[in-house]
């Protein structure tokens, strides 16, 4: 009898700890980029792009982010090429050659996703960020498991288009700056 309230406590106590994630070692390294923003189908104002990157990279978990509108020659408006400074910090393997830049912290993957499957038809209309995105920013951050598909055509909104991927995020919220 008390073997099987033991077993039954463990197979209890088994989907807690599938559920935790494995804890990863990591350190926060400095990045910066420039972006400047080429699209057909959706146009943003400088204040928009520069709000929509900082929405972005905030949702992959970048730290001290500070992004800066370039480009503007309007002050109201869309921009025919708008475009944003980038400075961050971001998370990636102390296993990397990053490994001996500042404290280790402990970190998981998780799954974000930055454009779901069934996205609205405004979303998808962003098609063309979300390409721009996936190639300048997501290179920056440690990713894996990235799924992304695609059916964006220059001046059509066409459905299809989503992006996701496992991002080393902090195990534990990360500090203010």
């Amino acid at each position: 009898m008390v073997a099987a309230a033991l077993a039954g406590a463990l197979i209890v106590s088994l989907p807690v700890e599938a559920a935790t994630p494995a804890s990863v070692e990591a350190v926060w390294v400095a990045r910066q980029v420039t972006f400047i923003y080429q699209g057909f189908t959706t146009r943003y104002s400088c204040d928009g792009l520069r709000d929509k990157i900082h929405a972005m990279l905030t949702h992959l978990g970048a730290r001290d982010l500070k992004v800066r509108a370039i480009g503007c020659a309007r002050v109201v408006g869309v921009e025919d090429f708008p475009g944003v400074q980038v400075k961050m910090e971001v998370l990636l393997p102390a296993t990397s050659e990053h490994g001996k830049t500042g404290p280790i912290v402990a970190a998981h993957w998780q799954n974000v996703v930055l454009m779901p499957r069934n996205s609205s038809i405004d979303e998808q209309g962003e098609c063309e960020l979300i390409e721009q995105f996936k190639e300048t920013f997501l290179p920056l951050f440690a990713t894996r498991h990235i799924s992304y598909s695609s059916t964006c055509i220059p001046h059509q909104i066409t459905l299809g288009t989503h992006l996701s991927a496992e991002v080393l995020m902090p195990s534990k919220p990360a500090p203010v700056r």
